[in-house]
């Protein structure tokens, strides 16, 4: 069932193995003291009138993060894809559906209309394109002519004399392709593969400690974007009300995938009542909204699982771990979300194919992201660059992610452990022959719900 990728809690302690000091109280106290610097610093200097290049020279900081994160997100995506494509049947669905669902919040609420105010459209005079072609610039960008300058360039029509030219920008949508086809390969190959897997997983391991170094500057260069894009604003107390409407889409989003979707998929398949199953995971679910990690609650939800549902042990110990390490249905919403309201502040006007392009970029990152600390800032740049938004107006709404991030990881932990138990219905009768006797007795055959 899972051709070559083989994920146990080990594999997922050694892959975050430098998650912990980052998940520290020393940290957390950092990223709340610098951003809050940031944004003093950002309404102290408003009086002062600074021209737009010194506001340029106040953000460097800021700038140079957003550089160092760019480089190290395609390798991180890539090597995630590849070495874990045969693990994410389950979890890609409903990452896809958690998008699917912040997609129709946010156009719906348009929380980044809710007034005109912030800034000017992020590349000047914006270019008009109609439907078809945006669809056909989706299509030659799948499939691109050159592996490598895919990374760093797209395809888009151009209204000149219509003509197509490269833009700079990485073709998400090619190296995506190229990454699956890669991974199907492989996963048939079997033994032949290995040395191929083995080293994408040791660049994906390589990728994540260079991340995690990276990671402790983010304060400081947050605090920066924080403080300059505040001197860009023309009104701060608007900026207040879209970003208010912006949570409470996210939170809306949320609330209808984890108590809506999820509970759907979980009776259709299983023909059993969810919200039993849901209630089973109460302190699970409480413990991954109060620390914001579903690492830390990996350990709970495991027990949740197998003394509460009744879930198979050998199955639980396998699929969460996987789950947790390659799947964030939560993190998906929220960048979905977040990438389209940047586009209404900035009043940029996104058609379907961009907004297809999103939904697509948003599942594969929040996967290729996942375990990371402050993933989503990471992966939240790919999708922001895949249609041409600057990546520096993550700052417009970073200040308050330690409130939303914790709706997110409790989407997240649901998400996973409603995955388990589909599995195990739909697996019933390959699992039970792995049972030992007492494990297979009829109080742990039958489901109490």
């Amino acid at each position: 069932m899972l051709p070559h990728t083989k994920l146990s809690s080990e594999d997922v302690a050694d892959c975050h193995g430098s998650q912990e000091p980052l998940d520290s109280p020393l940290q957390k106290k950092c990223n709340v003291t610098l951003i809050s610097a940031g944004i003093a610093l950002g309404i102290t200097l408003r009086s002062y009138n600074m021209t737009a290049k010194e506001i340029k020279y106040f953000m460097f900081p800021g700038e140079l993060l957003m550089q160092i994160l760019q480089c190290l997100v395609l390798p991180l995506i890539a090597s995630s894809v590849i070495t874990g494509l045969c693990c994410v049947c389950y979890y890609a669905v409903t990452s896809l559906l958690a998008v699917l669902t912040g997609i129709a919040a946010v156009v719906l609420i348009k929380p980044g209309k809710f007034s005109s105010n912030v800034t000017a459209p992020p590349h000047g005079e914006q270019e008009v394109r109609n439907t078809v072609d945006a669809f056909l610039d989706l299509i030659r960008n799948i499939f691109p002519a050159n592996i490598v300058v895919a990374c760093f360039r797209q395809v888009r029509c151009a209204v000149i004399s219509t003509g197509h030219f490269s833009v700079d920008g990485v073709n998400i949508l090619g190296v995506l392709v190229i990454c699956i086809a890669f991974g199907l390969i492989l996963g048939s190959m079997e033994n032949e593969a290995k040395p191929m897997l083995d080293f994408f997983d040791c660049l994906h391991k390589v990728t994540v400690r260079l991340i995690n170094i990276a990671i402790w500057y983010s304060p400081v260069g947050i605090a920066f974007l924080v403080g300059g894009e505040l001197l860009k604003l023309r009104d701060i107390s608007m900026l207040g009300r879209q970003i208010g409407m912006f949570s409470i889409t996210v939170i809306t989003g949320l609330l209808f995938h984890s108590l809506v979707t999820l509970p759907i998929i979980y009776a259709v398949i299983t023909q059993k009542n969810p919200f039993k199953f849901m209630a089973g995971l109460l302190q699970a679910l409480t413990t991954a909204f109060g620390t914001s990690s579903s690492i830390m609650t990996l350990p709970i939800t495991i027990n949740c699982l197998e003394n509460n549902l009744n879930m198979e042990k050998h199955l639980t110990r396998i699929m969460m771990p996987m789950a947790t390490a390659l799947t964030l249905d939560g993190t998906a919403l929220y960048e979905a979300v977040a990438a389209i309201f940047i586009a209404q502040v900035h009043g940029v006007e996104l058609n379907v194919a961009q907004i297809f392009i999103i939904s697509l970029t948003a599942t594969a990152s929040a996967t290729g992201g996942a375990g990371i600390p402050q993933g989503g800032l990471l992966t939240m740049i790919l999708v922001l660059t895949s249609v041409g938004l600057p990546p520096e107006s993550l700052s417009l709404i970073i200040s308050f992610d330690w409130l939303l991030d914790r709706f997110r990881t409790a989407a997240n932990v649901l998400a996973d452990s409603i995955g388990v138990g589909v599995v195990q219905h739909l697996c019933r009768r390959e699992i039970q022959p792995s049972c030992s006797t007492e494990e297979c007795s009829p109080q742990g055959e039958s489901d109490p719900h």
